[in-house]
């Protein structure tokens, strides 16, 4: 491990951000496959004017993984993707979008086009004219209906399946960040996300990575030591989770130019320069650890061939010599037990899947599941990819997702960022299995260590193990129930700006979360004319007295950023302040009885951004 030092004078900080900021967005070639549609204009798009806001939905088109919305001054154009600044794929999965990037009163034409596939955009569709409204004296109302006794579905919960971590070895690191010992530290944090929101994999990068030790070169001998890996996997196992195997990066001595690496630790990059080298290694690695523990646990583990190869920033090599990385890794893996799930391209900004996905069926090897990433918009629908090269039964796992791909950036802080996870994982479920976010806990060094507690870090727990709005975020969808009720929303940004996922238990119980967001972070915020009131209206209920509680997140409430300045924290909290930051940034919690008469209705108030969880409590229970 490294020193028990933040490294005072930031200077492998500064140039470990420097080398990242200049490789980030160069792409390794992105040239696709034969085979990609062209896809027609999307059809019947309307756009519907709201104060301080304009909702825009279409018809979907068949082979779409996405949609990019255009904006332009005239109907004329010129048009240009409108910017939600995202910083990453501007594209969204499905309709409806809302967009706050333009001025009150000021009237902009709007068009959208279908992309089959991230790179390829389609045909834009006829434009529509919009104008949003200024603001009134009072909000808009939304209403809400949910009917309680509907008989629902089954819920689906794609935070549950995995959660991202900084490379697993630091769970056995001993060094102080922020005078917290790291792997106590990261090991809670798993744990909490474990259970308390029912986490059941962590993904991570870098078990080849050389503080890993499970390959090195004496007088041109291979020699292999797992066990550093085993106290890894054994930690990880432990807490309950299961890893997700991403196989990579390259060890020292197998590198075919240890010169190229990424990250402040070193990470390296390379192809092998030795294949069948590598494929030995990747062979007695999976069969280390159905020897260690058992071939019925670990074909219950994901393996994921490398990380982002389409950034030159974590491949040096080719695409074709990343195809027969894949290629050799996936045949290694299924040689030592077919049942082992295999899948890639791991890749950033949704590249490479139908590429991917082309030349495995060319190849021959395995893809059981696709595996991609973006940030600052709801993930894709890659499922069109899957049935274009005919692997439709493959299952779809985002093993990166978050709010901003840029480090040190104030956003992963915010309450904004906690009404965008609601929003991606309302959008995934039913078509991703899982949508992990990235990352779970602030120490997380790819950069340097966190040199402050707030400091834009990825993670949804800081360092000091207080949680940020992301993780209450996260802790309102498990408090939702087992079956997904109907629900209609109607109003100014309905279902655009204002969602909501009602929930019932099984003891009858009903849980409703509503939350209010706009993609456009220029509002991060927050902005007061996107305000809404909100009508909850609950049919088919038992007359009676309900209880109802509500657990509320806005700027101000559950907001970690608000309490640190409320209460003075410099760059770290004082002992005292440690306990006090997290009483004062936890959600708000309020109480209430409700006598239902052949109905409920409750009054709310949604700031943008904030949430709101109502739980109630039917008469025979409470």
């Amino acid at each position: 491990m490294s020193p028990d030092s933040t490294d005072p004078t930031g200077r492998a900080a500064d140039a470990a951000k420097q080398d990242w900021d200049a490789r980030i967005s160069t792409r390794t070639r992105t040239d696709g496959p034969g085979g990609i549609p062209h896809l027609p204009a999307p059809a019947d798009l309307r756009a519907e004017d709201g104060v301080a806001q304009v909702t825009l939905s279409w018809e979907p088109v068949d082979g779409a993984v996405g949609y990019l919305v255009h904006a332009a001054d005239t109907a004329d154009g010129p048009f240009a993707p409108v910017d939600h600044g995202g910083q990453d794929v501007l594209s969204v999965p499905h309709p409806p979008y809302v967009d706050t990037t333009g001025a009150p009163g000021r009237t902009r034409w709007y068009a959208v086009a279908a992309v089959p596939e991230v790179t390829v955009v389609g045909e834009l569709s006829d434009p529509v004219e919009a104008t949003p409204l200024h603001p009134a004296h009072d909000a808009p109302l939304v209403t809400v209906q949910v009917a309680v006794d509907a008989p629902g579905r089954s819920l689906d919960t794609p935070w549950r399946p995995m959660i991202g971590s900084e490379r697993l070895s630091q769970l056995l690191c001993t060094d102080l960040s922020g005078g917290r010992e790291i792997g106590v530290e990261l090991h809670a944090a798993l744990r909490r996300l474990h259970d308390e929101i029912g986490v059941r994999t962590v993904r991570a990068h870098a078990i080849f990575h050389d503080d890993t030790n499970v390959y090195r070169e004496v007088d041109g001998e291979a020699l292999y030591d797992f066990s550093v890996v085993d106290r890894i996997y054994d930690t990880v196992l432990e807490i309950g989770l299961r890893p997700v195997v991403e196989v990579g990066f390259m060890p020292t001595d197998l590198a075919a130019d240890p010169s190229t690496t990424v990250f402040e630790y070193g990470a390296h990059i390379s192809p092998p320069r030795d294949m069948d080298r590598w494929v030995e290694l990747v062979t007695r690695f999976t069969r280390h650890l159905i020897d260690r523990y058992g071939a019925d646990e670990v074909i219950g583990w994901d393996f994921e061939v490398w990380n982002e190869a389409n950034l030159e920033v974590f491949w040096s090599g080719t695409k074709e010599e990343w195809f027969a990385l894949y290629d050799a890794t996936a045949r290694a893996i299924k040689a030592v037990d077919p049942r082992i799930p295999v899948g890639g391209p791991s890749s950033a900004a949704a590249g490479w899947v139908d590429d991917l996905l082309a030349h495995c069926r060319a190849s021959g090897a395995a893809v059981d599941f696709v595996s991609t990433h973006t940030y600052g918009s709801p993930p894709l629908d890659v499922r069109a990819s899957l049935v274009r090269w005919g692997y439709g039964d493959a299952r779809v796992l985002w093993t990166e997702w978050g709010v901003t791909p840029t480090h040190f950036k104030p956003v992963n802080d915010s309450v904004f960022s906690a009404m965008f996870l609601l929003r991606g994982m309302r959008s995934s479920a039913g078509r991703i299995e899982a949508l992990s976010y990235w990352v779970a806990s602030d120490h997380f060094e790819e950069l340097g260590r966190p040199p402050r507690l707030l400091h834009g870090g990825f993670g949804l727990i800081t360092v000091g193990g207080l949680a940020k709005p992301r993780f209450h975020a996260l802790s309102l969808l498990a408090a939702l129930g087992e079956t997904e009720l109907p629900g209609m929303a109607i109003g100014d940004g309905a279902d655009s700006l204002v969602e909501h996922w009602a929930t019932r238990h099984e003891d009858g119980r009903i849980s409703v979360l509503l939350w209010n967001l706009t993609l456009d972070q220029s509002k991060v915020d927050g902005d007061a004319a996107l305000t809404r009131r909100v009508a909850l209206q609950l049919t088919g209920v038992a007359d009676g007295d309900w209880s109802v509680e509500q657990r509320r997140i806005a700027v101000g409430v559950g907001d970690l950023v608000a309490a640190a300045a409320e209460l003075k924290v410099g760059d770290w909290p004082t002992d005292e302040q440690w306990a006090e930051l997290a009483d004062a940034s936890a959600p708000g919690v309020s109480r209430q009885r409700l006598t239902a008469d052949g109905g409920l209705r409750l009054d709310l108030e949604l700031t943008m951004p904030s949430a709101v969880l109502v739980e109630l409590t039917p008469p025979t229970a409470a």
